[in-house]
């Protein structure tokens, strides 16, 4: 029995069968989410308010103007690559741009931070058998999905309390703050609602964990479209999004217009998408057997594939929807760099009162100095490196799941070594890594020719996409031995150091980071591929990812498993 079952029935739901009402009993269940999230939840809550109010006093110290923020933002709307990446136009104040700045990404920490609550309460539970455990007591089937919804709730309305909190301590206005927050918690909570809704739908919670991360990866481009083609009106700072973004939670929190408008009626729409939603997920669970998802499983074959009958086939049969899920969202996203690369090309590339925008392009990632186009596409990239990491953080969080639930000793009592089963899960790991990459260099070239570029463009695009392969297998080797040293910190660690390293990398140069802060992080020492080709940064993840990698083999064979 695991750690967390076993915390649950002797101090809290046998707490309720010994005859409590349904309000101790419901206590008893949030007090146990409350209790076993603590730390997970503490880290998300404070790396977001953290970002939030360093990324205020690090724009205040880099643009600390009026005519400085009216440049940065009168260069943002000229440039939809901008816009893409950062957000909605709303003024010069400081505190308008600091929102403009770092609003979506902070929307996306807590829309992720919320599909894994959701799914990891619901789905997983009864992967477990916990969940029948604790039906089986006068809780029955509803108090636990109320005690999570609940549980969402207050992680969100901390979310959001300390975001504000972080913008108020530097220096925005308290009341704009505070509108700021709630727009972060609100996006959270509507994403909470669809990964708990795809809870239900979903069989397997790596299912519902990977396409509640391509939704939230979605509604951060839909945003990003729908701020890039959107209208510029009042004095030509202020941008009116167009319709792709009210299709995104996020695009629905940029219309908060904290500082300027401070419009509280989006709450409304968020909250009310939530509150549908959890409706429909109570409506589902009375009508489906507890573990059968909605969608079911495609049935198996009589007899086992050839490809079964070694462990690497098997961690490929256990992960390939998540892969196949991020590979799509590289493609995708490579189809966005393509397209408005051409776009930017032709358009304000050779315009020199525009050549502000060169430089604040090359300051994301890695950067370089170049063509426009070629800047473009390797920023854009470097989005694609990230979910080409996530495939890597995914791999690894699959080996602590599979050790957690016991099926890993089952595996060592047959003649399959510790080492082999490891690796097993690495070669997926490395397979997935280039599959995104490939499928966003493929789709950008194409995409970028269909648009009128030359096809040396497909030449950038691949380019652009090695340069990333170096950063998501460094994550992938490193997080491989957090999973040996500290199996238990395995999930946490790794999705922190993915976020943390994504904004630091990625939004590092923007925002004027401190270079040994930056530095932290692998997206911000990736080969340079424009201009002055460097593959320094390349060589040293590549060593790297090969020791941890060696070191994580040696040691896997003379640690016990941690079940639970």
């Amino acid at each position: 029995m695991s750690t967390a079952t076993a915390r649950l029935e002797p101090s809290h739901a046998h707490e309720a069968a010994r005859g409590a009402g349904p309000v101790a009993t419901f206590r008893a269940l949030l007090r146990q989410r409350l209790r076993r999230d603590r730390w997970q939840l503490l880290i998300w809550v404070l790396v977001i308010a953290a970002l939030g109010l360093f990324s205020a006093r690090s724009i205040e110290q880099t643009f600390g103007s009026v005519a400085a923020r009216t440049q940065l933002i009168r260069l943002a709307i000229a440039d939809p690559t901008v816009l893409v990446l950062r957000g909605l136009p709303q003024g010069t104040s400081l505190a308008s741009v600091t929102f403009f700045e770092i609003f979506a990404f902070l929307a996306v920490l807590a829309g992720l931070m919320n599909t894994f609550l959701a799914v990891r309460h619901s789905r997983a539970e009864e992967e477990s058998g916990r969940a029948e455990l604790v039906a089986s007591t006068q809780a029955g089937r509803v108090l636990p999905t109320t005690a999570t919804v609940v549980h969402a709730v207050v992680a969100d309305a901390a979310v959001a309390v300390l975001t504000a909190l972080g913008f108020a301590a530097a220096g925005l206005p308290v009341y704009g703050s505070f509108v700021a927050g709630a727009a972060v918690g609100g996006a959270g909570l509507a994403f909470f609602a669809v990964g708990l809704l795809l809870a239900q739908l979903m069989s397997t919670s790596r299912g519902a964990n990977g396409f509640a991360s391509a939704v939230v990866v979605l509604a951060f481009a839909l945003r990003g479209i729908g701020d890039a083609t959107g209208t510029p009106f009042g004095d030509g700072t202020h941008v009116r999004s167009a319709w792709p973004t009210w299709l995104s939670p996020i695009g629905w929190g940029e219309q908060f217009a904290p500082y300027t408008a401070n419009d509280w009626r989006p709450l409304l729409l968020m909250l009310g998408f939530a509150a549908v939603l959890v409706a429909g997920v109570y409506g589902l669970q009375a009508v489906r057997d507890t573990g059968a998802g909605v969608i079911p499983e495609r049935a198996g074959r009589v007899s086992a594939s050839p490809l079964l009958s070694g462990a690497f086939g098997l961690a490929w049969r256990l992960q390939w929807p998540i892969v196949v899920g991020w590979t799509v969202g590289g493609a995708l996203t490579g189809l966005l760099a393509g397209a408005l690369g051409s776009l930017v090309g032709s358009s304000i590339a050779n315009d020199p009162s525009l050549a502000g925008i060169r430089q604040e392009i090359g300051k994301i990632g890695a950067g370089g100095s170049g063509p426009l186009t070629q800047l473009f596409i390797s920023a854009i990239f470097s989005i694609v490196g990230v979910l080409a990491a996530a495939c890597a953080v995914q791999a690894v969080i699959r080996l602590r799941q599979e050790e957690a639930s016991g099926s890993a000793e089952t595996l060592m009592s047959t003649p399959l070594g510790r080492i082999r089963w490891l690796m097993s899960f690495v070669a997926v790991g490395v397979l997935a890594i280039v599959a995104v990459l490939l499928a966003a260099a493929i789709a950008s070239g194409l995409s970028a020719v269909a648009s009128g570029q030359p096809s040396s463009t497909i030449g950038d695009s691949i380019a652009a996409a090695s340069a990333q392969l170096p950063v998501a297998l460094v994550y992938l080797g490193v997080l491989t031995l957090v999973f040996v040293l500290l199996p238990s910190w395995t999930i946490p660690v790794s999705w922190s150091v993915l976020g943390l390293g994504a904004f630091i990398g990625l939004f590092g140069g923007l925002i004027d980071l401190p270079d040994g802060v930056r530095h932290l992080s692998p997206f911000a020492d990736a080969p340079v591929v424009v201009g002055d080709v460097d593959w320094t940064g390349g060589y040293w993840m590549f060593g790297i990812t090969v020791v941890a990698l060696a070191v994580s083999a040696a040691l896997i064979r003379r640690r016990d498993f941690a079940i639970g």
